[in-house]
């Protein structure tokens, strides 16, 4: 049976809960996924709106990427609630620390990829998820990073201005009617990094509402991690 790839479709995968244990002291839960029967080409360490704001690893966008592009771009996927966030997933202990205490979380993320031997790993962050991955990536062993819908309210200017010397790559989707950062703003703030790769989406707003939306995302994704898996198939056969 073909079926149209949409909404919440959960192509296979081999999924996995899993916990993440912090330096200090906190265990975080989430979800591993892989492709079945290959290995990953390489492994996206995702980020997640802000949980005062209803953000988690159940974020559409973040659900969307794990069930889908394991199968589709033979991607390995690793979601997880940061510190105090919860989910239908869970929940994490602690307590949202303002994007401080959450460097922990990246860590023990990253932690978890070193201990599976993960190859290729991105960080994928969206709105709150991109300061986290701006703060504390270039700490990492990552080979970029992937900023959706960047607010850029915690992360400072210096912040931002320590990748221009990173040769990792940034690649930063910014929606035309984005309500904290649009492509004119982005465009002055992510100037001192002039590898950036900024890519403005007409139509969308932050949070990416709609299908056509989604495919967009995915699609950048993927031409950014495994571009030999494009373009996204847009049905599947069961």
């Amino acid at each position: 049976m073909t079926f149209e790839i949409r909404g919440p479709v959960e192509l296979p995968a081999v999924r996995e809960d899993i916990e993440l244990h912090t330096a200090d002291q906190l265990t975080l839960v989430g979800e591993f996924a892989a492709p079945e029967g290959r290995h990953p080409v390489a492994t996206l360490v995702t980020l997640h709106p802000l949980p005062t704001a209803g953000g988690s690893m159940d974020s559409h966008v973040i659900r969307k990427v794990a069930a889908r592009l394991p199968a589709q771009a033979g991607l390995a996927v690793l979601r997880f609630n940061t510190r105090g966030t919860a989910s239908p997933r869970g929940s994490s202990e602690g307590a949202f620390d303002g994007g401080e205490g959450e460097q922990f979380d990246v860590a023990a993320a990253m932690d978890f990829v070193r201990a599976r031997g993960l190859p290729r790993p991105w960080l994928l962050g969206w709105s709150f998820g991109t300061e986290l991955a701006l703060k504390y990536g270039r700490d990492h062993d990552v080979e970029g990073v992937i900023l959706l819908s960047p607010p850029l309210h915690r992360a400072t200017p210096a912040e931002v201005a320590s990748w221009a010397e990173d040769p990792r790559e940034m690649v930063v989707l910014i929606p035309e009617l984005d309500d904290y950062l649009r492509p004119a703003q982005a465009r002055e703030r992510f100037a001192c990094v002039p590898h950036a790769r900024l890519i403005p989406v007409d139509g969308a707003r932050h949070l990416w509402v709609g299908e056509s939306h989604t495919r967009r995302v995915l699609t950048e994704i993927v031409a950014a991690v495994n571009p030999d898996a494009l373009p996204l198939a847009s049905t599947w056969d069961d």
